[in-house]
């Protein structure tokens, strides 16, 4: 049994040896590139980029870039999470031992329907709240409802002053100090006028109705 195995691994390290012996190492070129998007022309970094020929491999750098050694004829397969994958071959023209490309990759995405996910926890609550609904209950009605003068209004009575309102307050109070500045500030107790409108209200029955 020992002799089989040793006779396994001899024979699989000269398989190795042989095929590298068969490599014909004038024929190599060095692949060099880009990997970019096709929609927006923008670097894809970390891309994949696999020999399917020879079965290697190298991983595009933050920028896409990339480089591998290659023969003419193998085959490139360019994988990026959210694209399509895409293949290139190598031309067997080359002149040259280097050679470079700019790879373009289409975006595969999928536009699916809306998806609501709501918050029943069993089929009674849905069965309820599809019995109750109010079909016609959008979000602009909603927003016209709370929009409403009432609802302002309303809103506006439990809030306290904001600083538009403070800062008229502070400027009315100034003003009242510099029109009254060097005497007693104004008081409608002592206004002959004041009484005199108050008197004639009073006559008119303008107090009592009020």
């Amino acid at each position: 049994m020992k002799w089989m195995t040793l006779c396994l691994i001899l024979l699989i390290s000269l398989a190795a040896r042989s095929q590298r012996s068969h490599i014909d190492t004038a024929s190599m070129l060095q692949i060099s590139g880009v990997i970019i998007a096709e929609d927006n022309l923008e670097p894809l970094p970390y891309t994949t980029v696999w020999n399917k020929s020879i079965r290697k491999g190298v991983i595009s750098d933050y920028y896409g870039f990339f480089t591998l050694v290659s023969f003419p004829g193998d085959t490139l397969i360019f994988n990026f999470y959210g694209y399509a994958s895409s293949s290139y071959i190598i031309p067997d023209t080359l002149a040259d031992n280097r050679y470079s490309i700019v790879h373009l990759m289409q975006a595969d995405t999928l536009n699916m329907p809306e998806v609501v996910v709501h918050p029943w926890p069993s089929r009674d609550e849905f069965a309820r709240y599809f019995v109750e609904m109010r079909p016609y209950e959008d979000a602009m009605r909603r927003a016209q409802r709370e929009l409403s003068g009432e609802s302002l209004a309303f809103v506006a009575a439990k809030m306290s002053n904001d600083a538009s309102l403070a800062y008229g307050y502070a400027q009315n109070q100034r003003l009242t100090k510099l029109y009254t500045n060097g005497q007693l500030p104004a008081n409608n107790l002592f206004n002959p006028y004041s009484w005199a409108k108050l008197v004639q209200d009073w006559k008119a029955g303008k107090l009592g109705r009020q």
